[in-house]
């Protein structure tokens, strides 16, 4: 338990560190598959009890995929404007923008997974957590920890309350008024509203959810905790498994992950930060 005489300010400054680190490890826009990696970390070392991380990792490896094929059809779409280079040049940035908007939320939620995680982890009994760590993300992951050092394997009803407490608050905060700010900077109607239909099928799916509208809350929530469903009835270490069929990790990330990312943590953090 961390030391009732730390302040707030020393809190701050440990969950900026815990930050700076998270940001290190998510990598770039087009690093998704080394957050997947972070993300499977995580839920490791939450001993299989923190889901939003796992579901997260398939999020990442499915949209390599979805964003390759976004590219090519905009490409092709763009030739609308075949007379006009200018505008055809611009609508194609604009989609790359609208498309780095996305890689950018993955990104900022991979570090907000991270640093959340391991803050709390040390620091979230402590008085003033609550300062740093919204209320019931800090219950939450408080939840597992605690799980965690009674050698508890929780329920599936409360890894559901978990998931659902992490899914909400990153839909708030991050996922929700990223994705208004990009629609609305997106002029290409056609395009935008492909972008805002998409077909998602993560490797452990029965079924691919077929999105009416991306932009609205509600049915990403809907859809959200279908995904958290339909993991727990098909068994977490199936799950996990799942992340082989994207053909994107090493084989030395499912044979050894604890080995996997503690070498790919050091050579990260090993190697000169970029601004």
């Amino acid at each position: 338990m961390a030391s009732d005489t730390l302040t707030v300010d020393d809190l701050r400054v440990a969950f900026e560190k815990f930050q700076s680190e998270g940001l290190r490890l998510a990598g770039g826009l087009n690093d998704l598959s080394q957050r997947a990696a972070v993300y499977h970390h995580v839920f490791r070392e939450s001993g299989g009890n923190h889901i939003f991380p796992l579901i997260a990792a398939h999020g990442a490896l499915w949209a390599r995929g979805w964003f390759g094929f976004g590219a090519k059809l905009g490409r092709v779409l763009s030739w609308q404007y075949a007379f006009n280079t200018r505008t055809r040049l611009e609508k194609l940035a604009q989609l790359a923008d609208f498309a780095n908007a996305f890689r950018d939320i993955n990104r900022r939620v991979c570090v907000d997974v991270y640093a959340n995680y391991y803050f709390t982890k040390q620091f979230g009994e402590h008085p003033h957590a609550a300062k740093i760590v919204p209320t019931d993300v800090l219950n939450a992951l408080n939840r597992i920890h605690n799980a965690n050092c009674s050698g508890i394997e929780l329920t599936d009803d409360e890894r559901r309350e978990i998931f659902t407490v992490h899914f909400l608050s990153e839909q708030q905060h991050i996922v929700g008024p990223t994705i208004e700010k990009a629609i609305a900077e997106f002029d290409w109607p056609l395009l935008r509203s492909l972008a805002l239909r998409p077909v998602i099928r993560f490797a452990y799916f029965r079924r691919r959810f077929l999105f009416r509208n991306f932009a609205n809350k509600e049915e990403r929530i809907e859809k959200g905790l279908v995904a958290f469903n339909m993991a727990a009835d098909l068994g977490w270490e199936n799950v996990e498994q799942a992340l082989r069929e994207y053909d994107v990790l090493p084989e030395r990330f499912f044979a050894k992950p604890v080995e996997y990312f503690t070498s790919l943590r050091e050579a990260i953090l090993a190697s000169p930060a970029h601004g």
